[in-house]
């Protein structure tokens, strides 16, 4: 339309509440004749359901197309930007609905940053293993494979028992303290690395440093205490991702510092591989408690003890809507966005609308008197509950936790059993089939790409898990697990039942970790919702799941031995199996009150 001028959509649902802007602007006749009518007829045309005639308004902008079109562009790229830098904070639960991943002065931004890194060290030291014991380790202690297959299923038993054990201590004593805790604890044992003789030292070490795969418990708790639902999904799966990039870092590392110390130090390979894990592993875990320590914070609002102390007052029991009490199709889980309140006054849009400008991200709401008449603004029981052993049995024995303690079995499970022999297996594959012969460090570093991988693939899976969500509601976040896990039960199957060359293989085992790690993310996605007062308990019974499935699977390997195709086949019917299986389980609604 030549020299029209352009208008955008405010709108609100369910009315009463702040309106919103939509993104899509419009051309209609000129501002000063029709352009409000046509502005509004095409509002309530493109959005029906947003727009409805009691809560629709439009203002036209009297500018022209084109230059209204650049603000428009850099309104909402800049808007992006913004959000990298400061919080916008929900005022009901005090959780931020941005990821202001680029601030770490900002207490969100920090407690993030936080949270992954404190994940990611303990893998400098629980993953340190498998990269060296297939060869350097192995020489040295002249392991047997049963030997060597031992000491990795002892390990994943520890971190298993320990993820039970931390679940509840995160809703006890807060998610900082308990990972603090878990990263002091492993830290004594790979401090005493060194004093290894034989099989029996290696699995008595390999066990206690196993506690320190319980980190995983509070990272995810933790950051679900600052981060909001519509950005739990992603903020949660980059975190995991993040840290799970530790154990590829580690097959790069690992390797490396040994072979520099043998061969550029003139150390013999007795002590190399025993004081590495000391002057490495050891001193970055000691200093990243210390600032998680000094800098952390418990809850958003201050110490883990006083959390109760802020929960929203003014919202009543009549103001929590339940399902019966909805109007027709305004299922909470079928319009997220609805319990996503804008902390934007009128005004302020007005001023926006008026001036093209960006409004700050970083803005704590007015009081939540304004929100009164908002029918559901919070989840009544978000706030996490101290556990008790009645508690813990009926939340672990649910079926909505199995719904996502099954999936996790299956992912991270096999992508645990996987990185425990991965190396070897490339060095097999190369010697069968390619006739080369490749050291552990070259294989070290081909191996590293299913673990580094983590860093896309895992908050791919979450941010996917959230936009599913937004437009289909929770249901879609089960589907999407599902859909993941059989795709990786199918690649696992393919690979098994296929002799190939090792690059070959390489491409076929990357295809099968972005699927793996996706499915990670997507089942950290739905944790949150699964049982909100008791998202410990949750997490830490998923996190063990993965555990069992880690243990479950290596025991597959330690049984066929070298026969890793044969294994893979295995392991992915078992997959197929398992992820076919949680369809029936049904998605219990999370907006009605537990009785728990």
């Amino acid at each position: 339309m030549i020299n029209a001028d352009l208008c955008a959509c405010r709108c609100c649902s369910p009315k009463p509440c702040t309106p919103r802007v939509l993104s899509e602007v419009f051309e209609v006749n000129r501002c000063w004749y029709n352009g409000g009518r046509d502005c509004l007829n095409q509002c309530k045309t493109k959005y029906p359901n947003e727009c409805r005639p009691d809560n629709a308004f439009a203002v036209p902008f009297c500018q022209s197309s084109s230059t209204i079109s650049l603000n428009f562009f850099l309104i909402s790229h800049m808007g992006f930007v913004q959000s990298l830098f400061h919080s916008d904070v929900n005022p009901l639960n005090h959780k931020s609905r941005t990821l202001p991943l680029l601030n770490v002065v900002d207490k969100y931004g920090r407690t993030f940053h936080l949270s992954w890194i404190g994940f990611f060290v303990a893998f400098l030291s629980w993953f340190a293993f498998p990269p060296l014991i297939h060869d350097i380790i192995r020489k040295d202690l002249q392991l047997t494979h049963s030997q060597i297959a031992n000491s990795n299923i002892i390990a994943l038993l520890a971190t298993f028992l320990v993820r039970l054990f931390v679940g509840p201590l995160c809703d006890r004593y807060g998610p900082r303290y308990v990972m603090i805790g878990c990263l002091l604890a492993g830290a004594i044992p790979t401090a005493l690395t060194p004093l290894i003789k034989d099989a029996t030292g290696l699995i008595i070490i390999r066990f206690f440093v196993g506690i320190l795969g319980g980190t995983f418990v509070p990272c995810q708790v933790w950051t679900s205490q600052f981060f909001d639902k519509n950005i739990i999904g992603l903020t949660n799966a980059l975190a995991a991702g993040l840290g799970n990039a530790g154990g590829g870092v580690i097959f790069f590392l690992m390797p490396a510092v040994v072979f520099h110390l043998m061969y550029n130090h003139d150390i013999s390979q007795y002590w190399a591989w025993r004081i590495a894990f000391p002057m490495g592993p050891l001193v970055i875990i000691l200093c990243v408690t210390i600032i998680t320590l000094i800098f952390g914070h418990d809850t958003p609002t201050g110490p883990w003890s006083t959390r109760h102390l802020y929960e929203d007052r003014t919202v009543d029991d009549g103001q929590i809507a339940i399902e019966d009490e909805l109007p027709h199709n305004s299922n909470i889980d079928e319009h997220p966005e609805m319990a996503e309140i804008t902390s934007k006054t009128e005004d302020e849009l007005s001023h926006f609308l008026s001036n093209s400008q960006i409004p700050p991200t970083t803005h704590v709401a007015p009081p939540a008197k304004e929100f009164n008449d908002v029918r559901i603004v919070a989840e009544k029981d978000e706030l996490p509950r101290t556990s008790v052993v009645i508690d813990l049995l009926k939340i672990a024995s649910s079926s909505q936790t199995l719904l996502v303690a099954i999936p996790y079995l299956c992912s991270f499970g096999s992508e645990l059993a996987v990185e425990g022999v991965i190396s070897d297996f490339y060095i097999q594959t190369t010697k069968v089939y390619d006739g080369k012969v490749w050291n552990s460090q070259t294989a070290g570093n081909w191996a590293a790409i299913f673990g580094l991988l983590n860093i896309v693939t895992r908050p791919l899976g979450g941010y996917i898990s959230d936009v599913l969500y937004r437009y289909k509601g929770l249901n879609a976040k089960k589907w999407w697990i599902i859909f993941l896990g059989v795709i990786q039960a199918i690649f696992f199957i393919c690979i098994g039942l296929t002799k190939l060359k090792i690059y070959t293989l390489i491409s076929l085992m990357t295809g099968l970790a972005i699927f793996i790690e996706a499915a990670n993310g997507a089942v950290f996605a739905l944790v949150p919702s699964i049982h909100p007062k008791f998202n410990g308990v949750v997490s830490g019974v998923t996190g063990a799941f993965g555990n069992v499935g880690g243990v479950l699977f290596c025991l597959i390997f330690r049984y066929l031995g070298t026969d890793y195709y044969k294994a893979l086949w295995i392991i992915g019917v078992c997959c197929l199996g398992c992820n076919l299986g949680i369809i029936w389980i049904p998605l219990k609604n999370t907006n009605k009150q537990e009785h728990i």
